[in-house]
């Protein structure tokens, strides 16, 4: 039995009889990771599965929501328990894994540089389509959205350069704010039919909707930085076992929050779209195509604020992926150049982290030239697919192995979730490689 108990409260040399803290007080490092899982894509899919099957994948939806709270909490119990980060436990499954990943994010990285950017464009070119104090200028009144694109990138960047952690877990919980008033709001308006929203929780899959299933329990909600967790538990300062308790509330507290996104957006497709039959782009313009509906039907200003509730969404995961994923690197990296563990430069704000930060932002730039073809969207969407099995076999394994304190390792029920959650993502890894193929 695990000694959580002891956990709820990490007391203060000087205060250890002091109350523990409201529990909403408790919510960090997991709103960062949530919210930079929630971006524009996951808002644009389960809009199209509300808009194409109704209120029949709610229950699919949820399923995804507990999905992250499961590898999440796999990833921040492993660093809590052991001290070590997740890229430490991996190297320990074996010399495979940093083969695998050492790739893998590199290759990530300069692909959704490139989709992060984009989508942080695509509001602000629609809420202001010719920059005030630039716009004179010939190219730059041609490619508003290329400006944009680029101006986000170098922005997220400036703001996460010195790697100041509770900076950007204060910046997160304003965009989650804005996001919260808008997308929720959007779902409101609507007014849904309660009724039908709560036997959408009844799991079945519609005609032709397995693949979709499939994808929103697995989709929604992040890829690669899940992971990242457990760097942000150790920026915030919960590093040790005595803090599991706290991280569990705030694992669960912040997946609940992005769980109401998810279904606000399901409801927003069901009650405005497949009520009316009105189609959308699958794409992260589909959020653009929403808003000339709201502004059709409950005018101008509602969706300019829908708007800026999109940008919030994409520049949250902005925010996040070129903290997190960095500071993965610089992890990785640093093992590679044989630093200590504790060493600086495998840190957040050391050097292998800003060459990252630098990584996401500049070259992609090359791939906004092209205008973000075809390819690019294909070769981001199969790239995610190869993460979410290896992060759910390595944790899998990490969680039974001798590497992780006899305490804290998993009981059959958090096996049998592992082993779904692998089995889940294997089959959504082969599907979207067989879709990318030509033919």
């Amino acid at each position: 039995m695990h000694s959580e108990d002891e956990a709820l409260r990490p007391q203060a040399p000087h205060d250890a009889g002091s109350m523990a803290p409201p529990k909403w007080k408790l919510i960090g490092p997991g709103l960062v990771v949530a919210a930079t899982g929630i971006g524009a894509g996951d808002l644009v899919a389960t809009l199209v599965a509300g808009s194409r099957y109704g209120y029949a994948l709610l229950w699919a939806a949820v399923a995804g929501v507990v999905i992250k709270i499961v590898l999440v909490e796999g990833a921040g119990r492993w660093t809590l328990a052991t001290g070590h980060s997740i890229f430490e436990g991996w190297r320990r499954v074996g010399r495979w894994t940093s083969w695998y990943f050492g790739p893998y994010i590199m290759i990530w990285g300069f692909v959704y540089g490139a989709t992060a950017m984009s989508a942080s464009a695509l509001p602000l070119a629609a809420l202001v389509p010719q920059l005030p104090v630039l716009g004179d200028i010939g190219w730059i009144a041609e490619m508003p959205f290329m400006v944009y694109a680029v101006l986000s990138g170098l922005f997220g960047a400036a703001l996460v350069w010195m790697g100041r952690y509770h900076a950007l877990e204060k910046l997160v919980a304003v965009l989650v704010g804005v996001m919260f008033v808008t997308v929720v709001g959007a779902a409101v308006v609507t007014l849904p039919n309660l009724g039908e929203v709560l036997g959408g929780l009844v799991p079945r899959i519609p005609d032709g909707g397995l693949v979709y299933t499939l994808s929103i329990a697995g989709g929604v909600g992040g890829t690669i930085t899940l992971a990242a967790y457990g760097y942000w538990l150790t920026e915030k300062g919960w590093s040790t076992p005595r803090w599991m308790r706290v991280m569990h509330i705030d694992n669960a507290m912040a997946y609940v929050i992005s769980g109401i996104f998810v279904v606000a957006m399901l409801i927003v497709g069901a009650e405005l779209l497949y009520s009316s039959g009105i189609a959308i782009d699958e794409g992260d313009r589909g959020l653009l195509d929403l808003s000339d509906v709201l502004a059709d039907r409950y005018g101008t200003a509602f969706s300019w604020i829908f708007l800026i509730g999109f940008w919030a969404s994409s520049f949250s995961s902005v925010l996040g992926v070129w903290n997190g994923v960095s500071v993965m690197f610089a992890d990785f990296w640093g093992h590679v150049r044989g630093k200590a563990e504790d060493h600086p430069d495998r840190r957040i704000g050391g050097k292998y982290y800003r060459f990252y930060v630098l990584w996401l932002t500049v070259p992609p730039m090359l791939l906004l030239l092209m205008g973000k073809p075809v390819q690019v969207i294909i070769a981001y969407g199969v790239l995610g697919s190869f993460f979410m099995p290896f992060l759910a076999v390595t944790l899998l394994v990490l969680m039974n192995s001798r590497h992780m304190p006899q305490g804290w390792r998993n009981g059959p029920a958090g096996n049998i979730a592992l082993c779904a959650v692998t089995l889940l993502f294997v089959a959504l890894g082969i599907n979207q490689l067989l879709d990318a193929l030509p033919g």
